[in-house]
């Protein structure tokens, strides 16, 4: 007989699953977004997210046409808090990179990890033990090697920074958090959230891309490669997207931040494999490999025991309890505003 699988192994090789999942669609859409902007000149990245959402609302749809997807309950005033976090995370960060440059856009993103610690300990009263503070540190400090270059900021740019980082973090927050408030699997939350996103990105994003860009969506040249390139950007969205939901279901908006720096490694890595060597050298190597290191030691700090916990608050003990009752029965205590 095989041996049984215990319940924590399979939790264990599903967070595996799950994480490869994410990264494999994550590189593979800036690969193909690479291509589709720098090779066929489309510039017009809102209005592409904006298709990218309409097409997991296409496949929500047909999933729960043919059952695979239970009908399920989300407030309408959390699905506009929601959409509107991301659809400003989205057009936030697209116009800090417009505005700055490319090393202080990479320490913006790098600003998410710390953003997203402050909330969790702010709203989920999360308490990290030292080895998982010094491992995160390891992780920003090896991906900043790699990255940043040359770094200036302007007022504008840097308000612009900001409102992305905030925005962001607070919308892979609100994931978890929706989803464990409202019993939500992952197709459950996309179900109810891309239908708006998609809306509003459709509407705001020939808008938004022009004023970035100074280009018309509609005037560009769709001939087929570029379709192509379009619709399999769309596909691959769709489990880029259903991936993310269900990482931070499954981990937290941090954990999610601190492992997904390994895309970053492998985007890389790829991008030198397929697009040139230029820009490989020893600082980006030793940037790589300290990364690596900071997510493996997170990895195994963060699940080991007072890792990374909830504040427990010691109820009062009994003579505390019995002294406030005398207090009370006293009528020591004044109703005095």
């Amino acid at each position: 007989m095989a041996p049984s699988i215990s319940k924590a192994d399979r939790r264990a090789a599903l967070d595996v699953a799950a994480w490869m999942f994410n990264v494999c669609t994550s590189v593979g859409i800036i690969m193909v977004n690479k291509q589709l902007m720098a090779v066929h000149g489309f510039s017009f990245a809102t209005t592409l997210t904006g298709l990218h959402f309409s097409m997991t609302t296409l496949m929500t749809f047909v999933l729960r046409c043919m059952g695979n997807i239970q009908p399920t309950r989300l407030p309408t005033n959390d699905i506009v808090k929601f959409a509107f976090c991301a659809n400003v995370s989205i057009v936030g960060m697209n116009v800090s990179l417009m505005w700055n440059s490319v090393g202080f856009y990479q320490i913006a993103k790098l600003s998410m990890i710390p953003v997203s610690c402050f909330l969790e300990v702010l709203f989920d009263k999360i308490r990290y033990s030292r080895d998982t503070k010094l491992s995160i540190i390891v992780v920003l400090m090896g991906v900043a090697i790699c990255t940043v270059t040359d770094v200036s900021v302007n007022t504008k740019g840097f308000l612009a920074a900001v409102i992305g980082v905030w925005s962001t973090a607070l919308q892979q927050y609100y994931v978890h958090y929706l989803q464990k408030k409202y019993s939500l699997g992952s197709f459950d939350l996309l179900s109810h959230t891309a239908p708006a996103q998609a809306g509003s990105l459709l509407l705001a994003g020939p808008i938004v891309d022009f004023w970035l860009s100074h280009k018309r969506v509609d005037l560009y040249n769709y001939d087929v490669p570029a379709v192509f390139f379009i619709v399999l950007s769309c596909i691959i969205a769709v489990g880029t997207n259903l991936s993310q939901f269900i990482c931070i279901g499954r981990f937290t908006a941090v954990s999610f931040q601190v492992l997904g720096h390994m895309k970053t490694v492998l985007v890389l890595t790829l991008g030198f494999l397929f697009f040139g060597k230029e820009g490989l050298n020893a600082q980006v190597v030793v940037g790589m490999m300290l990364a690596i290191v900071g997510m493996v030691w997170y990895g195994n700090v963060s699940s080991k025991p007072g890792g990374k916990e909830r504040w427990v608050y010691p109820l009062p003990s009994e003579k505390t309890q019995k002294g406030l009752v005398g207090i009370v029965e006293n009528g020591d205590l004044d109703d005095k505003v």
